[in-house]
């Protein structure tokens, strides 16, 4: 799958313009301002804010996510912002899709194929750190992603945040 994404010299003028008057911004919201996916929008943030390996890790990342208890699961898309707290249960691939199932609000039937990057996003968002494991598409735009979730003082959970550091820690080597 040819994943390649370039981001030409207007729209990142535009992106980081964009960036830079809202650094904690929601970075779906640049994507469409700038007509730029958001893919070359993570690739225009500070470095170390958006880490990223190849899609074909997909399930050994999904694997690693259902250790972390009860996340955050959001569908961002031009029409609806989907949020669900669950834990991510365990799947199998069959009939072409990543199948979830399990004693969780979360479940169905993804298209692990599609993915060509996961994205772990550690940035500021709305004045708040905020960790985020995001799976994005060939187009460059999210599938979905998993956040980590915050306390009753809407901290991040620390136990989760040392979760999100370990996995990024040994994927990316």
């Amino acid at each position: 799958m040819n994943v390649a994404v370039t981001v030409d010299k207007d729209v990142a003028a535009r992106i980081d313009a964009a960036l830079l008057e809202r650094p904690d911004g929601i970075l779906e919201m640049v994507a469409g301002k700038c007509e730029a996916s958001l893919w070359q929008v993570f690739q225009r943030l500070p470095v170390g804010q958006a880490v990223a390996i190849a899609g074909d890790r997909f399930e050994e990342l999904w694997a690693g996510l259902t250790a972390w208890g009860t996340v955050l699961f959001i569908v961002h898309t031009e029409d609806i912002v989907l949020e669900c707290e669950g834990a991510l249960p365990p799947g199998t691939s069959s009939h072409g899709y990543f199948n979830i199932h399990g004693d969780s609000p979360i479940g169905g039937h993804l298209k692990a194929s599609n993915c060509a990057r996961i994205v772990f996003v550690d940035r500021a968002f709305h004045g708040r750190r905020s960790c985020s494991v995001q799976f994005l598409n060939a187009a460059g735009n999210a599938m979905f992603k998993v956040f980590v979730r915050r306390d009753k003082q809407r901290e991040l959970l620390t136990e989760q945040v040392a979760m999100f550091e370990a996995l990024r820690k040994v994927s990316v080597q």
